[in-house]
């Protein structure tokens, strides 16, 4: 019989499990601490539970690991990428990034992605499986851990798609967020999203303060299309009235990422499109020059023509920034450093994954 996931219950659940096995109310606390707080990896680490207690816990239930693998330290700015191995063997990437305000976490949702979106690395090979909550918050306490520092902020923007996962990840945020937990507020989480549109209604419902940042990447439909096969599923017009909904239930603004690919959408036609999606609605558009990998053929504009880009549409009245680059001299994109190590593995040359 397998053992039972204690990362992955809420600070109530655990409570009521505790209940039923006898135990005092007290105890759920003092294990949730030991686990969210404290970090600990294994139960005879809780040294204020009886012996009996440790052994009993230690018989029917693990704390869920991840196993460092790989960690890149980049040379040319505050940014470490980690990659981390599962109890199954399945491996997932997260980012720590430095900045003067705190520790920001990206980390992944699930391991590999069916969402299929064409300058992707996450994407190649397709969706393995979800990510349970237990490891999505141990990517975040093993790097707190490991740094000695706390992380304040944390974006799920690695790996996957968060609204695939929908269970998993609205109990990651809620467990993140617990005050009995790391206690990170809703408002420093960011979950990055293709535009699946019955769970973005459902996320608006769910009474959270994180910020929703949609994969926008084409200025019209036809475009999108062409780069995300998601878009062949649901409309743009669908998408934008989801993130209208988010908004109006929320109050937070939507944050729309995109992704410039020379000479597919940097267009005159795609600063037309993006000013009327975006003019009306209060917004943030962030720019993201494409990452090149070997198995898509879509490059990045150079840095001139970038900025020319961001300015027109400046000059059309819309909130717009260039995605500071960060990690540029180790596998900073989604899902090149978990296709390296695998490329390794099989014998494949190194040089054939992108690191740019």
């Amino acid at each position: 019989m397998s053992k039972k996931d204690i990362c992955s219950y809420s600070y109530e659940e655990l409570q009521m499990e505790m209940k039923l096995a006898g135990e005092k109310a007290f105890r759920a606390k003092q294990i949730y601490e030991w686990l969210h707080v404290k970090l600990v990896d294994r139960f005879e680490d809780m040294t204020n539970l009886s012996k009996g207690l440790r052994e009993k816990l230690d018989a029917e239930y693990e704390i869920a690991r991840v196993r460092m693998v790989d960690h890149q330290i980049s040379k040319v700015d505050p940014t470490e990428k980690f990659l981390f191995e599962l109890a199954d063997g399945n491996m997932i990437e997260s980012v720590l990034m430095k900045y003067e305000y705190g520790n920001s976490v990206c980390i992944s949702s699930q391991v590999g992605c069916r969402m299929g979106c064409r300058f992707c690395a996450s994407t190649i090979g397709g969706l393995e499986r979800n990510l349970k909550p237990s490891e999505m918050l141990r990517q975040i306490y093993h790097i707190q851990k490991m740094t000695g520092e706390r992380v304040s902020n944390v974006v799920i923007m690695g790996t996957g798609e968060p609204l695939d996962n929908y269970d998993n990840f609205v109990k990651f945020i809620h467990m993140l967020s617990d005050e009995h937990g790391l206690h990170i507020s809703q408002r420093n989480i960011t979950a990055s999203t293709c535009g699946i549109v019955p769970n973005m209604k459902r996320l608006a419902e769910e009474g959270l303060q994180i910020t929703l940042a949609l994969s926008l990447h084409g200025s019209s439909q036809e475009k999108r299309k062409a780069l995300m096969p998601v878009a062949n599923k649901y409309d743009l017009g669908e998408v934008l009235d989801a993130c209208d909904l988010y908004f109006e239930k929320t109050g937070r603004r939507i944050t729309f990422e995109y992704s410039l690919v020379e000479g597919v959408n940097d267009q005159p036609d795609d600063v037309k499109g993006l000013t009327e999606i975006l003019k009306h609605r209060n917004c943030h558009l962030n720019l993201i020059p494409v990452n090149p990998i070997k198995e898509r053929d879509y490059r990045r504009p150079n840095r001139k023509n970038a900025v020319e880009f961001k300015n027109k549409l400046e000059k059309n009245g819309i909130n717009v920034t260039i995605r500071r680059e960060r990690g540029s001299d180790i596998d900073g994109a989604c899902g090149q450093l978990r296709r390296r190590h695998a490329a390794a593995n099989e014998g494949e040359p190194d040089e054939n994954i992108c690191n740019d």
